[in-house]
């Protein structure tokens, strides 16, 4: 039967009890957006705090105290509750149907559960906020994170229950990409996006049990004094770096892959261009997933692990790059030739390909023994996981929301404040950041809450650069909500693409298409451009 004129998701039902029990994957993946990007804004508020703080070497506004608690919850939220599930979660819940041809995702019901698993673990890092925080940093290190008075057991809870939605999720994923993909979509007709989807979705479910297990070890030992990784206990901190290492490390990829993902789209279609390289590029999404098991050792080369390990962990380091680099390749032959249009999301992948080459390239030098063991815990570190996790999932998640905004809400977004706040979100980040390799060479610790007077110039232009990011992401915030009440009407397929969820209605359906869709073509078979004729006019 076909649906009503005028008739999408977002209406189809009504009242907040229409969007609490949904089983509707848009309805899911936009409930998870809306979580995330809270916990986006309490997590940049943290970081403003942190460098405000770091403004002078002396006091500005907060403890010593506060200021390990400050870093730690930024730390914490960033990564559990913002940059693991933002993509997959939101995005990824959102289009993976329609991108497949799917009326929703295998397990509807399990979807819902896992939204609720996800606000259940968030719920007890807010409850480790509110009863005094903790301040262990994000990797809740032993012994410290077993002897500190702070609220390590709620927050370690907390991340214990939130891996319980990433692997639901994961599974959700990968039998939706096996069992229910429209007739005629082969593997090698895939678009990247859900190739991405499909490799974070692997790691997401073999990773995070052992941090689940790790973090349960965690609090047996805080409670009942057995010693596992205490050394006062007869345990091995070490060991606790092995464990949280050997899921964090792949979880660096659960984080970035979906991004490689978002680009992999915007790119070709911006570029009116089929991807070069399409098996390479999605093939690679896989390598990443596999090598990335493998490498969770180079964090460790100054703990007094062998010397032999040590290499083998940094050759691994080097691997890792090459599935990386062809993606970037990929991309970048794409455009060679191509029919570029400068859209707003264009800007988010070309940024993205500046922020994260440097954040790669800084990583080969961290997998080089020699000179991880001067830079180790230093703030070029610091500056390295910000370009890659910030500069690389951030930038491409908020691209990638600029991208599919359209679909999602049916409005569109002004272009020129579109662009206003890339510029302003790319010039301030890396003001920011560009700074913190020079004071990690010079040596400065990271989370040190003071520092000697020669780091003073340096750490005010980082805080005034994260004033500039701050302004920039503000005015995105605005683009956005502006564009919910005042946009335009978006066309059901403004940006010309040619994947499955540009077919149905914008906003979709209900049931996302009227009839089941067959697939005849790829995602990216765009006419051949005619440069001769081009050159000619």
């Amino acid at each position: 039967m076909a649906s009503q004129a005028g008739t999408n998701y977002l209406n189809a039902k009504k009242g907040i009890g229409s969007w609490l029990y949904t089983v509707d994957h848009k309805r899911i993946g936009v409930m998870y957006l809306v979580a995330v990007l809270t916990f986006f804004l309490l997590a940049g508020v943290f970081a403003l705090m942190v460098r405000m703080e770091l403004l002078t070497a002396a006091k500005d506004i907060v403890d010593a105290d506060t200021y390990n608690k400050l870093f730690t919850l930024h730390g914490a939220i960033m990564v559990f509750l913002v940059i693991i599930p933002s993509i997959p979660a939101s995005l990824g819940n959102f289009l993976l149907p329609l991108m497949l041809g799917a009326k929703d995702v295998a397990f509807p019901k399990l979807n819902l559960w896992s939204f609720y698993i996800y606000c259940f673990g968030a719920a007890f890092l807010i409850y480790s906020i509110v009863s005094g925080s903790f301040d262990t940093g994000w990797t809740f290190y032993t012994p410290y994170s077993t002897t500190t008075s702070t609220s390590v057991i709620s927050a370690t809870a907390g991340a214990f229950i939130l891996g319980f939605s990433s692997i639901l999720t994961g599974m959700n994923f990968i039998t939706t990409i096996h069992k229910m993909r429209a007739p005629g979509q082969t593997w090698t007709k895939l678009p990247l996006f859900v190739w991405a989807q499909y490799a974070t979705s692997v790691i997401q479910v073999l990773a995070t049990p052992v941090l689940a297990i790790t973090l349960c070890l965690l609090m047996i030992e805080r409670v009942l004094g057995i010693g596992i990784f205490d050394p006062a206990m007869g345990g091995d901190p070490v060991l606790f770096q092995h464990f949280f290492w050997f899921y964090s490390h792949p979880a660096v990829y659960i984080m970035i892959l979906p991004g490689f993902g978002i680009i992999s789209e915007i790119i070709t279609i911006n570029s009116r261009k089929h991807i070069f390289g399409y098996k390479a590029v999605a093939l690679s999404s896989v390598a990443i997933a596999i090598i990335g098991f493998l490498v969770w050792g180079h964090h460790m080369f100054t703990s007094g692990q062998s010397e032999f390990i040590n290499v083998v962990f940094s050759f691994l380091t080097y691997a890792v790059g090459l599935p990386t680099a062809i993606k970037v390749f990929s991309w970048v032959a794409t455009m060679y030739g191509g029919s570029i249009r400068l859209t707003a999301p264009m800007w988010y992948a070309l940024s993205f390909l500046f922020l994260f080459t440097i954040g790669g390239l800084t990583g080969m030098f961290l997998g080089a023994l020699s000179v991880d063991v001067h830079l180790h815990d230093t703030y070029f570190v610091v500056a390295h996981f910000h370009y890659v996790m910030m500069g690389g999932t951030i930038i491409a998640f908020i691209g990638g929301l600029h991208h599919w905004w359209p679909k999602i809400t049916g409005k569109l977004y002004s272009e020129f404040w579109a662009k206003v706040g890339c510029f302003f979100t790319f010039v301030g980040f890396n003001i920011t950041f560009l700074s913190q390799f020079v004071l990690g060479s010079k040596g400065m610790p990271r989370r040190y809450y003071t520092y000697l007077p020669e780091y003073r110039d340096l750490h005010v232009v980082s805080t005034v650069g994260s004033w500039v990011l701050a302004l920039g992401l503000f005015i995105t915030l605005f683009c956005f909500l502006h564009s919910l009440f005042k946009g335009k009407t978006s066309p059901k397929n403004p940006w010309g693409g040619l994947s499955l969820e540009w077919e149905t209605e914008t906003p979709p359906i209900e049931h996302n298409f009227e009839g089941q869709p067959i697939v005849t073509s790829g995602p990216y078979d765009f006419p051949e451009i005619d440069h001769a004729h081009a050159r000619g006019h």
